[in-house]
């Protein structure tokens, strides 16, 4: 006859004998699951991932930039962003990366003082931001004819448009971005 002893070893030695087996099948298909032998694995990988990239910050390679000229406040440039077919992603509601030129001063520096609500981006939905290329009131300033943008932070790969003529430059401002165009006409301060 067995000892209490005995009987008690026996059960936890099959307890982990158990829990090893379900480790070792559990890895296995972990294993499968990182490297999928079959087109089918691969798609369902693939959609998965994707998925999983919604909602994120958009980057400038995820958007449409148009720009127009308007009127009011002196004169600004509305930009308008949209995602890409296929991209949902958010604009977090600080300024672009916006300048006239290379040089320091041809940057737009933020005319609000405050980061506004993030503005999620999905087919045709748009965010806008104004930006203003002179305020001062002076003749003082830089001839330039091209804006270069980028989302803020991601300036790797900046988008840059020929303007309709040559602006002078000075002090130039942006707007956050906001989902509704009156919020985005850059007043100065």
């Amino acid at each position: 006859m067995r000892s209490r002893l005995s009987f008690r070893s026996s059960r936890l030695a099959l307890a982990a004998a158990g829990a090893a087996v379900l480790a070792a099948t559990g890895a296995a298909t972990a294993s499968a699951a990182a490297a999928p032998d079959s087109g089918v694995r691969a798609e369902a990988g693939q959609q998965a991932g994707q998925q999983d990239g919604w909602g994120q910050a958009c980057g400038t390679d995820d958007l449409n930039f148009t720009v127009s000229t308007e009127t009011q406040a002196g004169g600004y440039y509305l930009v308008t962003a949209k995602a890409k077919p296929g991209i949902t992603c958010y604009l977090e509601g600080t300024i672009p990366s916006a300048s006239f030129g290379s040089a320091a001063d041809t940057k737009a520096s933020p005319a609000e003082q405050a980061v506004t609500d993030p503005v999620e981006l999905s087919g045709s939905t748009a965010a806008y931001a104004g930006i203003s290329p002179k305020t001062t009131n002076n003749d003082d300033g830089k001839e330039l004819g091209r804006l270069i943008l980028a989302v803020a932070g991601d300036e790797s790969h900046p988008v840059s448009f020929q303007l309709p003529e040559t602006v002078r430059v000075d002090r130039p401002v942006t707007t956050n971005w906001h989902a509704d165009p009156a919020d985005a006409v850059p007043f100065a301060a």
